[in-house]
């Protein structure tokens, strides 16, 4: 079987394969067309998040038996038409769960300690006590909108602190001893804290808008390390400025590039994400929540051994068997 890498990834995941007997070509420099041109050579395809494989692409890809997608959603891909085509699936979102719920509980102490400005304000020379006075996480109720794997290994983090810790997702039954599970008009009751864990699909689509805000009960700090265009970007900074979110952590922003590995490459920056970058009570990274060393193993691997259990007993031998286009 010829498995075709279209992004890079760690070396685990070729070396992996490759002892396995699978052949792999590594195409990281060439463009959709090209690899498309060549769609007779593979029978899977590896990607990140380069670019889209659409029905157009399927549809000149008939040897297609597997896409995997080295990260944690399956967005860049028309899952529906895959499916149709009897195409196999593979994500990772265990690999690098650990990672997002670190990064998440370090975005919120952070937030609520004001630690960003203080060290900012102190590189300045400047001794500000009482307005960088903190908040603690204790006492308070969090939210997880969203109970995957991400949602699941954010309120594991919680675990050594006293709060109560409520869950939502449109799947019955996922709550556990880590967070009960509660519709979304009590979790929007009771919040003081809301992290966002979901995939971008239509019904997350700007999910967090002024209606969605203005439901909460009390003022509440929000988190997002999922996908940036669940959120408006102008509701959420209307939502800051009139109290009703005390600060935000951002990993991901609404006017990411599908790839994810840009924002700032247009001469243009829209106002509102202007005005959110100036605020002073949010917290911004480039989303790399789960971008971390061990992350970039632990995806690699995942997706090398679903591959190889999947399509593994095809294989008959091993050899030296990686080239490039």
């Amino acid at each position: 079987m010829i498995i075709l890498h279209a992004d890079s990834n760690n070396p685990l995941l070729i070396h992996e394969l490759q002892i396995a007997g699978f052949y792999n070509i590594e195409a990281y420099n060439l463009s959709k067309e090209v690899i498309l041109e060549n769609q007779h050579l593979f029978d899977g395809i590896v990607i990140r998040s380069r670019f889209k494989i659409d029905k157009a692409f399927i549809d000149a890809a008939p040897n297609l038996k597997f896409i995997a997608r080295v990260g944690a959603g399956l967005e860049s891909i028309d899952v529906d038409y895959a499916e149709q085509n009897g195409i196999e699936l593979f994500a990772a979102p265990e690999g690098n769960s650990n990672a997002v719920g670190e990064h998440t509980l370090g975005m919120l102490l952070n937030l609520l300690n004001k630690l960003n400005k203080a060290n900012r304000e102190m590189h300045q020379g400047l001794w500000h006590r009482e307005d960088n006075r903190g908040t603690e996480l204790d006492g308070k109720t969090v939210g997880i909108i969203g109970y995957g794997n991400m949602g699941k290994a954010f309120a594991k983090k919680l675990r050594g602190f006293d709060v109560d810790v409520l869950c939502y997702d449109i799947l019955n039954g996922v709550g556990d001893e880590n967070a009960s599970q509660v519709g979304l008009e009590e979790l929007q009751h009771q919040s003081d804290i809301v992290s966002l864990h979901t995939p971008w699909t239509p019904e997350t689509d700007k999910m967090v808008n002024l209606d969605f805000i203005n439901k909460f009960q009390k003022p509440f700090w929000f988190l997002n390390t999922a996908r940036g265009k669940s959120v408006v970007t102008a509701d959420l900074v209307t939502g800051i400025i009139q109290g009703k979110i005390l600060g935000a952590g951002l990993d991901v922003l609404e006017y990411e590039k599908d790839s994810f590995e840009n924002l700032f490459q247009e001469d243009h920056i829209p106002p509102d994400l202007q005005e959110l970058m100036y605020l002073e009570n949010v917290l911004l990274s480039p989303h790399v929540a789960g971008w971390t060393v061990e992350s970039h193993k632990k995806l690699a691997s995942t997706i090398a051994k679903k591959i190889k259990s999947k399509f593994g007993d095809t294989i008959n031998s091993s050899h030296n068997n990686v080239s490039k286009f």
